[in-house]
């Protein structure tokens, strides 16, 4: 029987303090008070001295309400019934769907030690040529999506949603307005993808610790259908919104703050969630794609300059596409060479020949004259651009190295590539 504590010390925010004994950090409490009963959790034990997070705030309660504490963690409920269902950040039914209660799961567990992963070394096809030709996303890596306001990042990760190929999708909003998750689940529902997904969402209206819950749940939901086999695809988004609310829960408990404001552990708190990527030997994989939003477009604001040390590459978002510049995936090279044998040589020579059209772009709008070889170039990169990166095409990854052919073969001669002839005369169409 767990103790009940009938004194609050003070009330600041959404976050009560009051003396407790034998308390665990992160530890479930339950608050009741004249206005009904909420639920809070530990985060911060000063000695004695407990900071409880309300999940639903505390308006409504007095010093005087009972605080009982739960003697465990967050739990969230695991089975293959969570599959086409929709959650809130604290693991309620948000589509008024029956809740479950069997196989209470905790949440943020430690990762896996990295002695016990398996190298990465499978793909994982999106359809979309940017990544699957030029910055392939292999199973188990963790990998963000840079972007700033107003560009189509949940779009793009809904397009991800339906067209990976992979066997669960485990979808984690934080901060959404409630279009965009409106946006969500009836392109998932309308597409069928529904029913291979699984999605935790916080909206703007929700309280701000369900925010920072997000993640964790997400995570070790991902992490129980890994076990069991499953190759998961988990889709954050958007993690700046989530270091958003552990700044706010910081500065309420008057905690010293370090750059920009934000908490001085923000590492600590993104590395713990991205280190949950990984290859089970044996079971399944969790492959971790989180849109880090860049306010003014800085990328050296500390949620993107943080989450670069952490990460294996990244993914800029700019003007409605992927860029070829800076984006990057560090773990391509393990599974570009398993794909198909001309895969490595056209995504060097296209990306090489679209740096020279960037640079004979600039000449043009310069007013320099343009040679017979620049007006090639400026014929390849309109055609790069709307064949390739326009995020409209939806090919699986052969086609679009046969497009990435016929793009060269439009503009050039096989000789003007810079590509060994063992491949031309092979892959080049012919005439």
């Amino acid at each position: 029987m767990h103790k009940t504590y009938h004194r609050i010390d003070n009330i600041a925010g959404s976050v009560v303090n009051l003396r407790a004994e034998g308390v665990a950090y992160r530890e479930l409490a339950e608050i009741t008070s004249r206005s009904g009963t909420s639920l809070a959790q530990v985060i911060k034990l000063d000695g004695d001295n407990v900071a409880l997070q309300v999940f639903a705030g505390t308006r409504g309660i007095a010093t005087d309400a009972a605080v009982r504490f739960l003697g465990h963690p967050m739990e969230v409920p695991f089975s293959d019934a969570l599959l086409g269902r929709v959650y809130t950040g604290a693991a309620r039914p948000r589509d008024n769907g029956p809740a479950l209660q069997d196989g209470m799961i905790p949440i943020g567990t430690p990762s896996v030690n990295p002695a016990k992963r398996i190298i990465p070394s499978h793909m994982v096809r999106t359809g979309i040529p940017m990544i699957d030709v030029f910055n392939t996303l292999v199973e188990s890596q963790k990998l963000p999506i840079f972007a700033r306001a107003g560009e189509p990042y949940n779009q793009l990760l809904a397009r991800i949603a339906l067209q990976a190929e992979v066997d669960v999708i485990v979808l984690g909003g934080m901060g959404l307005k409630y279009d965009d998750y409106l946006f969500f689940r009836d392109t998932l529902e309308k597409s069928g993808a529904l029913s291979r997904t699984v999605m935790f969402v916080h909206t703007a209206a929700d309280p701000i610790v369900e925010c920072i819950l997000v993640p964790d749940i997400s995570l070790a939901v991902a992490e129980q259908f890994a076990l069991k086999g499953k190759r998961v695809l988990v889709l954050l988004t958007d993690m700046t919104s989530f270091a958003d609310a552990l700044k706010e829960i910081a500065i309420t408990m008057e905690q010293i703050p370090s750059n920009r404001g934000y908490p001085g552990d923000l590492y600590s708190q993104l590395a713990s969630r991205y280190e949950k990527a990984v290859d089970f030997e044996g079971a399944g994989s969790i492959t971790i794609l989180a849109v880090t939003t860049m306010p003014g477009d800085d990328v050296t604001h500390p949620v993107p300059d943080n989450t670069g040390y952490i990460t294996e590459g990244q993914f800029y978002l700019k003007n409605g596409r992927i860029e070829p510049f800076g984006s990057l995936s560090r773990l391509k090279q393990q599974v570009n060479n398993k794909t198909r044998k001309d895969h490595r040589t056209i995504m060097d020579a296209m990306i090489r020949l679209y740096a020279s059209f960037k640079e004979t772009q600039e000449k043009a709008a310069m007013g320099f004259r343009m040679s017979a070889w620049d007006e090639k170039l400026l014929k390849y990169g309109a055609l790069f651009e709307s064949g390739m990166m326009d995020l409209a095409v939806n090919i699986p990854l052969e086609q679009a190295l046969d497009r990435g052919w016929s793009i060269l073969a439009e503009c050039f001669e096989p000789f003007e590539v810079g590509i060994a002839s063992k491949f031309t005369d092979e892959f080049w169409p012919k005439k």
